[in-house]
Formats: structure tokens, C-alpha cells, sequence
């Protein structure tokens, strides 16, 4: 596990649209990106849209989405095609979500990630983490946390008494690299829970069962830490 630290949000969607590129650059295979939703991977989703980068072997779907139509303002499809998929020739698969049951429209999401992952494991996937710990829509105290498998879910989540899509904890700890990307003062408290005191937090277990992860941080957002993982 390594922390990077940037001086500013600017600063941080820059050096992960870096960091992406770079990845992008190193495999000589299609490969997939698994796209986080919220308001800080959307300036790197922009920021990428600048970049020359070959989308034509990247395949992007999402860690998670919200139980609304793809037009709804809370959509991370909606935000994923805005931002990025809409300006580049990379393929985005999303989950259904305008009609049907959450449960079963996980299902199927997960037999589509099934198919085009490469050899049953996502390659390169962003996260954030919330101010209660949660990643993705994994949150404190749901159901989700306790599935064992590779796959994708419908989770409840009583505290916002709503349903959201989720990949299950045993399918990101299978990627091939997470990037966590966390901005602001308002995160700086619970980042110091997760990397300096260990506190099992959703997010905290996703990076301790993960292979190879990678913080990328501002400022702001680190302004807590007693140590930073090197």
C-alpha cells in the first residue's frame, strides 16, 4: 500500500489522470477500469478526457450505482457519461436500473462483468470513501459486507433507506490495482481512522484484502495522518 499526497484537488485529478494513463499504458491487452461515482473522480473522469489515451481496448464499469434511472441527477452512469464516457471511444457497461428488482438487476450486471473481465478479475478500479467509512456502497452495517463471494449485489442501506448496486468486497479485493481517491478537510478524519488506527471500516477492509493499493490524497484530506504508508 502507498500514499501519495497532492496540494490540491486540481493537483490530485491531475496526477490520477496520470496515474491511469500510465496504467492504461502498461498492458498490452483490453482491460477494464472500474469507475467510482461522487464529485472527486469526476475532475479526473475530465481531466482524462485530454489525454492520448488508446480507449479503444479499455472497457469501463461502474463499482457501484444508485437504484435511479440513468437520467436521474444521482446517477454515477449519468456522471460516468458525462464526464468521460461520452468523449472518448471507450465502451461503458452499467447496471439496469429503471425498472425490475435491484437483486435481480445486480444479477445481471455481475454475468456482464463476468464476461469481460480477463480472467475473472477487474483490472484497475477507483474508489472513494465516505465520511462514515463506506466504499463504493458498501456501507457500515450492511448485509453486503458479509457476502464472501465474487460478485455484484443489491444492498440496502438503512440509513439512507435506499437500495444501492454494489461489487461485493471479495470482488474488489480481486483486482488488479485500487486507487483510492479522497479530497477535502471533511475526509481527513475518518483517512486517519483507516490508515493510521486500522479501524475496520468498509474501506479499510477492501484495501487490507486487496493485492495492490494505491492513495492518492490532497492535502486537505491528509491533514490528519500521524505516518503516511510508504
Amino acid at each position: 500500500m502507498s500514499v501519495h499526497i497532492y496540494p490540491s484537488a486540481e493537483a490530485l485529478a491531475v496526477a490520477a489522470a496520470d496515474h491511469i494513463e500510465s496504467y492504461i499504458a502498461t498492458i498490452d491487452r483490453p482491460l477494464t477500469i472500474g469507475l467510482a461515482g461522487g464529485g472527486t473522480p469526476a475532475a479526473t473522469y475530465a481531466e482524462l478526457t485530454n489525454r492520448n489515451i488508446d480507449w479503444s481496448r479499455v472497457m469501463l464499469w461502474l463499482s457501484d450505482e444508485r437504484w435511479v434511472p440513468h437520467d436521474h441527477d444521482q446517477s454515477n452512469t449519468r456522471m460516468a457519461h458525462e464526464t468521460l464516457a461520452d468523449h472518448v471511444v471507450a465502451r461503458l457497461v452499467a447496471p439496469e436500473t429503471a425498472f425490475g428488482e435491484p437483486a435481480d438487476a445486480a444479477h445481471a450486471y455481475g454475468h456482464v462483468l463476468e464476461r469481460i473481465f480477463c480472467d475473472g478479475r477487474p483490472d484497475l478500479v477507483l474508489l472513494g470513501i465516505g465520511d462514515d467509512g463506506h466504499t463504493a456502497s458498501l456501507f457500515p452495517g450492511t448485509e453486503a459486507l458479509e457476502v464472501d463471494s465474487i460478485d455484484y449485489l443489491a444492498n440496502w442501506v438503512e440509513q439512507k433507506e435506499v437500495w444501492r448496486l454494489t461489487a461485493s468486497m471479495a470482488m474488489l479485493w480481486s483486482a488488479r490495482q485500487i486507487v483510492f481517491l479522497v479530497q477535502g478537510e471533511g475526509k481527513a478524519g475518518v483517512l486517519a481512522q483507516i490508515l493510521d488506527d486500522g479501524h475496520p471500516y468498509p474501506a479499510q477492509r477492501v484495501a487490507a484484502g486487496a493485492t495492490d493499493v494505491q492513495w492518492l490524497v490532497d492535502e486537505a484530506a491528509a491533514s490528519r495522518l500521524r505516518s503516511i504508508p510508504r
